[in-house]
Order: structure tokens, then C-alpha cells, then sequence
């Protein structure tokens, strides 16, 4: 069970600064400001970028397990991969051991695009103002609470 602070009214609780989700959300907000910069010269979005750092890291993966790893479905990344492959970073094409299966690749164009984008992370660090170590704690403890919000949602399903 949640307690509450005794400091703060429960009437507080449904202040728009009292909300974590709106803190995080506005964060989200702020860092897709300074990709859409930072990407606009690698000619992708943020979503499409995502796309790309799995690939990078992964190599050839299913759209199942792409979407996966991304916490994706299939209907919002469908799309994604469409105007990556028209951009010639990807190429999509069913899997020769399952017909339903759909396999997506990264092109020579999409293998030498990593290049490009090795600074995009360090710049990302710089921009929010905090060190590497803080940079992995918060990631950790962000992790903790999808973890935690994940199993929140199963158990009131």
C-alpha cells in the first residue's frame, strides 16, 4: 500500500505538478526537441532511429522481435519500416523459414548511417547536464518503474 506524504493534502494529489507521468512526459517532450535537431542531419526521426539502434545492435530481426524490443506493435512499426526501406536503410522480406514472418535488414546504406550517428549520444548527454554515472542511475531507476507500472497493469488486467 501507497502512503502518503503528511506534508502534502490530499487535494494536492490532483495538481498537474504533483503528476509523475506528466513530469515524464514533458521530458520525453524535451528530449524529442533536441533529436529532431540532432537527427535532422541523419535524416531520420526519433521513432525512426530507435528502429535503427536496435538493428545496429541486434542485426537481422523478425518485425515480432523488432517490435519487442522496441515495446511496439506491428501497426505502429509497419510504417516506420516502410519509409526506412524507402529511404534505403532497410530492407524488409519474408522469412524463408516462415512465410508469415517478416525480416527486416539493415542495407550497406543503413550499416554505414551508424557512423554518422555515433555522436548523437554524447550530444544527447551533454544536453541534459549530467554525468554518465547519473545518466545510468536514472536510467535504472526509469527501468524499475516500466518494470514495475508492467506489472501493475498485468495484475489489474
Amino acid at each position: 500500500m501507497t502512503t502518503t506524504p503528511a506534508d502534502t493534502p490530499t487535494s494536492d494529489w490532483l495538481r498537474l505538478d504533483q503528476q509523475i507521468c506528466f513530469s515524464l512526459n514533458a521530458a520525453s517532450r524535451a528530449f524529442g526537441g533536441v533529436y529532431r535537431v540532432l537527427l535532422k542531419d541523419l535524416g531520420l526521426t526519433y521513432p525512426q532511429y530507435l528502429v535503427m539502434l536496435v538493428l545496429w545492435e541486434h542485426g537481422e530481426l523478425p518485425v515480432k522481435k523488432l517490435g519487442e524490443h522496441l515495446r511496439l506493435d506491428s501497426g505502429t512499426l509497419s510504417p516506420l519500416l516502410k519509409r526506412l526501406e524507402t529511404a534505403g536503410l532497410v530492407r524488409r522480406e519474408r522469412s524463408a523459414r516462415d512465410e508469415r514472418s517478416v525480416v527486416v535488414r539493415l542495407t550497406d546504406e543503413g550499416v554505414a548511417l551508424r557512423e554518422r550517428a555515433l555522436d548523437v549520444p554524447r550530444r544527447i548527454l551533454g544536453a541534459t547536464g549530467f554525468d554518465i554515472d547519473e545518466i545510468r542511475a536514472l536510467r535504472a531507476r526509469l527501468d524499475e518503474l516500466t518494470g514495475a507500472l508492467d506489472s501493475a497493469a498485468l495484475e489489474q488486467a
